[in-house]
């Protein structure tokens, strides 16, 4: 059974940072790519940054040069580094595998086939 962990929301102020880490367990296919999406109330889920075996990232315009998303293979963990955090950047934040090789499956929700139960994630101004 494949479980997505995910730990370090919580509430910051505008300029803030925060990493959010996700521990996957169960998966055992050498293809995928992991990311992470938010979502926040009356809004769709938007994938902001996503990385693939080869350490290929990708994020959404909104969180380039903010976010960085890394990954430790060792610890089966997945890290997003939010720097400069601005309240637009309220969300749940979950974290997400794709069955995908390519880096740019795992910022497409339905292309996903694992979720975290989310973390939230609140800047106030």
């Amino acid at each position: 059974q494949v479980q997505l962990v995910e730990s370090g929301g919580g509430s910051v102020q505008t300029g803030g940072s925060l990493r959010l880490s996700c521990v996957a367990s169960g998966y055992t296919d050498r293809t995928y790519c992991m990311g992470w999406f938010r979502q926040a109330p009356g809004k769709e889920r938007e994938g902001v940054a996503a990385i693939d075996t080869d350490g290929s990232t990708s994020y959404a315009d909104s969180v380039k040069g903010r976010f960085t998303i890394s990954q430790d293979n060792a610890k089966n963990t997945v890290y997003l580094q939010m720097d400069s955090l601005k309240p637009e950047d309220t969300a749940m934040y979950y974290c997400a595998i794709s069955r995908s090789a390519f880096v740019y499956g795992c910022r497409v929700a339905g292309a996903i086939n694992y979720w975290g139960q989310g973390t939230q994630v609140t800047v106030s101004s």
